[in-house]
C-alpha cells in the first residue's frame, strides 16, 4: 500500500497529475470491483470518498426526512453520527429514539421489533463501536427493519478489515481505509444498494455526480458514484485499493479468526491483573479490547504504555455518550491487536499494563 501511494506521487511529480492518472485509469476502475468483493455488493453500488465520515454524512444527507418521521439508533451510536442526526432532527421535526440493548450489550432485536412501524424511516446501526469489543447483529437488525420498509445504515468504520460485513443485508454501508483495512488516511468508501438508491435525494453533488445538460438542466448519475466528488487523491485511492486487495488475498475469514484469537488472549491476560477491568460487551466480540485501571486515569495509562513501546488509544466518554452514561464510564483505554501482532507482543503488552498498575 505504501509503495503504491509513494510511487504514484512520484509519477505525478514526473509527468503531471492528468497523465499519471490516465496511466492508472484501468486500476482505478478495477477498484470498484475490489471494494464490491470486500463488502459484498455490485460494483455500481460502490462510491469512493475521503473518509468514513464523508461516506456516512453524504448518504445520510440524501435520506428524505420530515416532521414525525422516526429514526432509530443503537445505544453505542458514535458522536460523529449523533451530531448530524440530532441537528437534522431539529431541522426536519424527525424524532430520534434509542433501541434498547439486551443483557449482553448488543441490540435487542426483539425490542427493535416492538419499536418498528411505518413511521420509522431510518435505522442507524454502529456495527463495531469505538469503545468496546461488541459486534452488533447487523443482519438480524436489517431483516427486522426491512419488515416496515426502513432504510438501514451500517457504520462499518471499525469493522471493515477485521470483521466480515458481507451478507449483512443492510442498505447503506460506510467505512474508512485507515483503520483495520490498513489503508491510507483520507480514504473511505460507501455502499448504497440499488434497491434503495431511488429513495434517496443526493444534495452534495458536483460535476462528477451530475452532468450539466442545458442552461437550466442537470442529469444525475444512475449509480452510487453520484455520491462521489470529482477531485480526490489518486495516490491515496490506489493505496486503498491495494490495501483492500491485500485483505482479500489473505482472506477476510482468516483475518477475523486471527484477530479474534489475539483479542481473546489480550482480554484474558488483562483480566488476570487485579486492578484492571476489561470493559468489552456483547455476545460476539471484535478485535477492539477496552479496559480501565483502578485508580489510574486512562490518559495516564496510555502515556505509561507509550513509554514501554505499547501503542493504545483512549476512547472518551462523549464519543459514545449513550453507552458510557448507561455504564457509568468516562474514558476507557482501547487496544486493537491486528493479525500481525504476535502472541509474545500481546504478552509483553499485558506485562506492561501490569507494570503500569504497580
Amino acid at each position: 500500500m505504501l509503495d503504491e501511494v509513494i510511487a504514484h506521487l512520484r509519477r505525478e511529480a514526473e509527468i503531471g497529475g492528468y497523465r499519471a492518472a490516465a496511466e492508472r485509469a484501468e486500476d482505478l476502475e478495477q477498484g470498484y470491483d475490489v471494494i464490491a468483493e470486500l463488502v459484498g455488493c455490485e460494483r455500481d453500488e460502490v462510491a469512493f470518498t475521503d473518509s468514513a465520515t464523508r461516506s456516512w454524512l453524504t448518504a445520510f444527507d440524501a435520506i428524505p426526512l420530515g416532521k414525525g418521521d422516526r429514526i432509530l439508533v443503537t445505544e453505542v451510536e458514535y458522536a460523529g453520527n449523533a451530531v448530524p442526526l440530532l441537528r437534522r432532527a431539529e431541522e426536519t421535526g424527525a424524532v430520534i429514539e434509542v433501541i434498547p440493548s439486551d443483557h449482553s450489550g448488543q441490540v435487542d432485536v426483539e425490542a427493535l421489533g416492538e419499536l418498528l412501524d411505518e413511521r420509522v424511516k431510518l435505522v442507524s446501526v454502529v456495527h463495531v463501536p469505538t469503545n468496546s469489543g461488541l459486534v452488533n447483529p447487523a443482519k438480524e437488525i436489517a431483516d427486522k427493519a426491512h419488515e416496515v420498509g426502513a432504510i438501514v445504515m451500517l457504520d462499518a468504520c471499525q469493522s471493515v478489515g477485521q470483521v466480515d460485513v458481507r451478507g449483512t443485508g443492510v442498505d447503506i454501508l460506510s467505512f474508512t481505509g485507515r483503520k483495520w483495512l490498513r489503508g491510507p488516511r483520507g480514504t473511505g468508501a460507501l455502499m448504497v444498494r440499488n434497491e434503495v438508491r431511488h429513495k434517496l435525494h443526493p444534495r452534495l453533488v458536483d460535476m462528477h455526480g451530475g452532468e450539466w445538460t442545458g442552461p437550466n438542466e442537470i442529469r444525475l448519475r444512475d449509480d452510487a458514484r453520484v455520491f462521489e466528488l470529482w477531485e480526490y487523491s489518486y495516490a491515496d485511492r490506489l493505496g486503498l485499493i491495494a490495501a483492500a486487495k491485500f485483505a482479500l488475498d489473505k482472506g477476510i475469514g482468516e483475518i477475523e479468526r486471527e484477530v479474534a484469537e489475539r483479542a481473546k488472549r489480550l482480554r484474558e491476560g488483562l483480566s488476570a491483573i487485579p486492578q484492571v477491568e476489561v470493559r468489552d460487551i456483547g455476545k460476539r466480540k471484535s478485535g477492539i479490547t477496552t479496559f480501565t485501571v483502578e485508580g489510574v486515569e486512562p490518559q495516564t495509562v496510555k502515556q505509561r504504555l507509550y513509554e514501554q513501546n505499547v501503542t493504545v488509544s483512549v476512547s472518551p466518554g462523549n464519543s459514545t455518550l449513550l453507552d458510557t452514561t448507561k455504564r457509568g464510564l468516562d474514558e476507557v483505554v482501547r487496544a486493537s491487536p491486528h493479525y500481525f501482532v504476535t502472541d509474545d507482543q500481546i504478552d509483553q503488552a499485558v506485562e506492561a499494563v501490569s507494570r503500569s498498575v504497580r
